[in-house]
């Protein structure tokens, strides 16, 4: 008997799927008809020896302290810090000094187009550390899917995942709201370059509303217009017309060569170069983003 459960231990190995548990390596040890077989050992409920039971208390005893200590230091530093900046609208100020603030607020409206000096800056002289930001909640996402994402077996059997939607008045809110909110969370976006907005706001707005529909009702109606195929596409597809639209640019005015995105007029729509795609690109990544997390968090998929 022994033999024969040691070959099916080594064809198991040679495929991948022998379960490494301590009732699995009970079984080839002794064998399932050894009739002095013990049970595994219950390692959760084992009383501690002496000297963990004091490792245990004494980290007890100093990780407050240290945490303090280390609250403590940090914020001293930071302090420190504060104390050698230059007094608030004195003459050594960075905004008294730096001509890159000048330049941004003499000359913003002319090169970028935007009556948003924001929006001009982030997506136009600053663009590459804009496409970090977008970059960097993309990462978030992937680690998080990394960490949380269910296995496809065990999706179906969760269940947390087939919770019933019965409230009325959640329903009705969510029905009558839902199309508001994502209205106005397109407008902030279109209108990023012309008033206060942009591609983080509006697609925080955009977010939000995703994230009440799909708390409101079943997540299957949101899943047939945004599921894990849409959203790696929509993600990729934004991230990488942001990238290469913006190498064009810098490429086109490091040689001094001609884009086919003009400025145009400033206060009209279709003005401000590339800073209304980009907008739209940005808001469709922070969007999926924070509905990504709400679906990831809850039901473990999106």
């Amino acid at each position: 008997m022994k033999k024969r459960k040691i070959r099916e231990f080594l064809r198991e190995w040679d495929e991948g799927n022998f379960d490494f548990t301590m009732e699995t390596m009970g079984d080839l040890h002794q064998g399932p008809e050894d009739p002095g077989r013990l049970p595994p050992p219950d390692w959760k409920n084992q009383p501690l020896r002496k000297a963990e039971a004091s490792e245990v208390k004494a980290f007890r005893a100093l990780y407050p302290v240290l945490s303090v200590l280390l609250l403590v230091s940090v914020i001293g530093f930071l302090l420190i810090t504060v104390l050698q900046l230059p007094p608030f609208n004195s003459a050594d100020t960075p905004a008294n000094t730096s001509e890159v603030i000048e330049r941004y607020v003499a000359k913003g409206l002319t090169e970028t187009g935007a009556v948003n000096i924001v929006a001009g800056i982030i997506l136009d002289y600053r663009a590459f550390d804009t496409l970090g930001e977008s970059h960097v909640l993309f990462t978030a996402v992937v680690a998080v899917m990394i960490l949380l994402l269910l296995p496809e077996e065990e999706k179906e059997n969760r269940e947390e995942y087939r919770i019933l939607h019965s409230d009325l008045i959640l329903k009705n809110t969510a029905r009558l709201l839902v199309p508001f909110i994502l209205m106005f969370g397109v407008y902030i976006i279109l209108n990023g370059h012309l008033g206060p907005g942009g591609g983080f706001s509006g697609g925080a707005v955009i977010g939000g509303g995703l994230i009440l529909y799909a708390a409101s009702f079943d997540r299957r109606r949101l899943q047939k217009v945004l599921n894990m195929n849409t959203y790696r596409l929509i993600v990729l597809a934004a991230l990488s017309f942001y990238s290469l639209a913006k190498c064009n640019s810098f490429f086109c005015g490091a040689n001094g060569l001609e884009t086919i995105f003009t400025t145009g007029t400033p206060g009209a729509i279709f003005s401000a170069g590339l800073i209304l795609p980009l907008n739209i690109a940005v808001g469709i990544v922070v969007s999926c983003t924070m509905y990504g997390f709400y679906a990831i968090f809850t039901r473990g998929r999106i």
